[in-house]
């Protein structure tokens, strides 16, 4: 359903929509490009481990005009995602909410009427309070996620939340998942420096596809691939745009990859090729390992991933010859039910060849070890009562919903704040989710930069700025760099910052703290001084700093971060030494040494396929689902099924399909494609639940139960049956 809130009300100015709309738009986006453009820099915020440095065309102080990746950072080495790149087609859309807005229809309906940003304020507060005295403080629930990684605009809100007691955000919804699996085995979330798969002789890229979704980690393999004659080998559960880049192509039935990784090591072990002077030095059991992995041959691992014994042979002979490879692993691990035990039996592979040792050999996901920010400033961690509540993001549809288990039998959520998260389109167990917000005695502000879904259920709208309109401090995840991203540009309208909305909201509910009277900048000159980096200012001269631990940390040659020193085999899933992580799911059953942990989601009868819903390239969630050239790529929602199976369903290019299970059903096209394994389905997404017919998105299938040891979304883990659709009714 389209909401209808194009003339939900009118400016002060007469006719013009809120929203700054069609006829509005000159009002507040001129069109008319001023002679002076200077370039600026900044750092791109969205929920990406690149964080691309930019260099941005500032047009008249006003606009911007195009975004390139900055040459002086190296990891970005001048390279951006197309859908960056078009970045002010995103910050100048006419369809920008521009003004506050009371919900005045049904909820969902899109009716809105523009009010003051004092009365909007004063309405948030007002049932905040009420519910605070009727259930007490754990009844409100600030709502947030990655819709910017700045980490005063994104964890500000914790602030709030520490400082009033309400219930407190357990972030799950990503990466969870990989990062206890990778910790598993290194004893800490880093590894190599990501610039070094230049370097190397073959980089194997496992579980993320780069061309859609990391176009930096493409950049440093090809250049490998141009200067060293390196292999790039994909390991993915689909012929993706990575897969087709690659030199060995591995395609995996989903929830599989330990089972592969557990062939390959046989062989490896079988073969001569495991390094057997590096398992003594630096690795924890690797006798018991090679016991173990006696039985799990590649016919073994065959029979499972669905991979042929001839392919899993050569790749181990790849990796086995090649000292020099490079195993960039990536968060499609955390997808999974058993993405932690996957993750873990992956990075046990260079370990066993001793690549570590090797300039452009090794292991690299994420660098969150290194940061070592004190966040104290801006989440008021001193005011933290460990007796407050978490509650779980990726369980929202549950909870709103009245689950008690969800609730940890407390009381129910009655008001909620939402800040860079779109959780009707995006979290697990839509039919629940759109069923908890419905509810009329629930209250919901949303602090957003367009209307998206969540939005229209919200009782109060704020008008969010963008990252190029407010100061804020990044790092990033998929390499070594910290930055401070200044505003280039005015907000336009009424728009207004994360912390300007938490600043005037605090003193509304009584909620006290120094931080919501400082300044962004004051708050991250603090968190830096406090860090041990420094100043704003100088951060601000660095423009990108380069915090990489040098050779020999990177490589672990000194000893990997477990307290015996050594890589682990055996996965203690007891006490993984990634912090601030709650125990959650099957974690006392998941296996010790790596294998193929059958938890996942199977197959059967009723459901005989399995879905994943894999990134577009032209989407980041549901964010860029707003801009005309990101829609035009993606086109609506369809998925991928092998020819056989089309066949046997009978159904071809074009017709539409209806996927379901107990959690509900959506209708999508079909796109005929034999670059994944019978029996598996492909989702690219996220489309807006509003452009599947009946308004049902893909996330209506997936679960949101708990997957061990520290809790996700099996978001690549869902059995569904599929059936041909019945014919579109006419004018539908």
């Amino acid at each position: 359903m389209q909401a209808s809130y194009e003339r939900a009300g009118r400016s002060a100015a007469g006719d013009a929509r809120i929203f700054s709309g069609k006829a509005g738009a000159a009002s507040y986006f001129t069109m008319h490009a001023p002679a002076e453009t200077t370039i600026r820099h900044s750092t791109c915020p969205h929920d990406c481990p690149s964080a691309c440095a930019l260099d941005v065309e500032v047009v008249g102080g006003a606009r911007i005009g195009r975004v390139r990746g900055s040459k002086q950072q190296t990891y970005t080495a001048g390279v951006v995602c197309a859908k960056v790149g078009r970045y002010a087609e995103r910050i100048h859309h006419p369809d920008r909410l521009l003004f506050p807005l009371r919900r005045t229809g049904p909820k969902g309906s899109g009716q809105f009427s523009r009010i003051s940003w004092d009365d909007a304020l004063d309405a948030i507060a007002e049932r905040f309070n009420a519910a605070e005295r009727e259930f007490g403080s754990e009844a409100v629930w600030p709502y947030y996620y990655a819709g910017t990684m700045g980490l005063v605009m994104r964890d500000g809100i914790n602030r709030l939340a520490h400082v009033k007691k309400y219930s407190r955000f357990y972030s799950t919804i990503c990466s969870n998942i990989a990062w206890a699996g990778f910790a598993a085995g290194t004893g800490k979330v880093a590894g190599v420096d990501p610039r070094e798969m230049a370097k190397s002789d073959l980089v194997v890229i496992w579980g993320t596809n780069p061309v859609s979704t990391q176009v930096n980690v493409m950049t440093h393999a090809t250049r490998a691939r141009k200067e060293r004659g390196a292999r790039i080998a994909a390991i993915d559960i689909y012929d993706n745009e990575t897969v087709k880049q690659a030199d060995i192509k591995i395609v995996l039935r989903p929830g599989t990859d330990g089972a592969f990784a557990c062939g390959v090591m046989h062989v490896l072990f079988r073969d001569g090729f495991a390094d057997r002077d590096y398992l003594d030095r630096y690795t924890d059991c690797p006798g018991e390992l090679e016991a173990h992995l006696s039985t799990r041959t590649p016919q073994w691992a065959s029979d499972i991933c669905g991979v042929p014994v001839e392919d899993i042979e050569a790749f181990a002979r790849a990796v086995g010859e090649t000292k020099r490879s490079f195993f960039r692993l990536g968060y499609g691990f955390t997808r999974s039910r058993n993405g932690a035990a996957q993750m873990h039996a992956a990075l046990c592979i260079p370990a066993v060849t001793g690549a570590w040792q090797h300039e452009g050999g090794g292991a690299f996901f994420n660098n969150g070890s290194i940061w070592k920010f004190n966040t104290s400033v801006i989440e008021a961690t001193e005011a933290i009562d460990p007796d407050i509540r978490h509650l779980d993001q990726s369980k929202i549809g549950r909870i709103l919903t009245g689950d008690r288990e969800a609730l940890h039998d407390g009381p129910p959520i009655k008001a909620m704040l939402i800040q860079n998260t779109n959780p009707v389109n995006v979290a697990p167990e839509q039919a629940l989710v759109r069923r908890g917000f419905a509810r009329e005695d629930l209250f919901v502000a949303v602090h957003e930069q367009f209307l998206t879904e969540t939005a229209q259920m919200a009782d109060i709208v704020l008008p969010a700025t963008m990252f190029m309109e407010h100061d804020d401090l990044y790092y990033g995840g998929g390499h070594q760099h910290i930055s401070v991203g200044s505003a280039l540009i005015p907000p336009p309208g009424e728009c207004r910052s994360n912390h300007e909305v938490l600043r005037a909201l605090a003193p509304r509910v009584g909620a006290r703290h120094r931080a919501f009277d400082l300044t962004p900048r004051d708050i991250i000159d603090e968190t830096l001084k406090l860090s041990g980096h420094g100043t704003i200012e100088a951060l601000q001269a660095d423009l990108w700093r380069d915090l990489q631990p040098d050779f020999r940390a990177s490589h672990y040659l000194d000893g990997f971060a477990h307290a015996d020193g050594k890589f682990h085999f055996r996965a203690d899933w007891s006490r993984v030494p990634v912090p601030r992580k709650l125990k959650m799911g099957p974690w006392t059953e998941m296996p010790t040494l790596p294998d193929h942990w059958a938890v996942i989601e199977a197959a059967d009868e009723a459901h005989p396929f399995r879905l994943a819903t894999s990134p577009s390239r032209s989407f980041l969630n549901s964010t860029f689902s707003e801009t005309p050239s990101s829609r035009a790529r993606e086109g609506s929602p369809s998925v991928l099924i092998h020819p056989a199976d089309a066949a046997e369903i009978g159904v071809a290019d074009g017709d539409s399909v209806t996927l379901g299970n107990d959690r509900g059903e959506t209708t999508l096209a079909v796109r005929v494609f034999d670059g994944l394994r019978r029996g598996v389905l492909i989702a690219e997404s996220i489309h807006p639940n509003h452009a599947h017919r009946g308004g049902r998105g893909i996330n209506t299938l997936t679960a949101a139960d708990a997957v061990a040891p520290y809790g996700g979304a099996a978001f690549h883990d869902n059995k569904v049956w599929v059936r041909k659709a019945a014919a579109t009714p006419a004018g539908d």
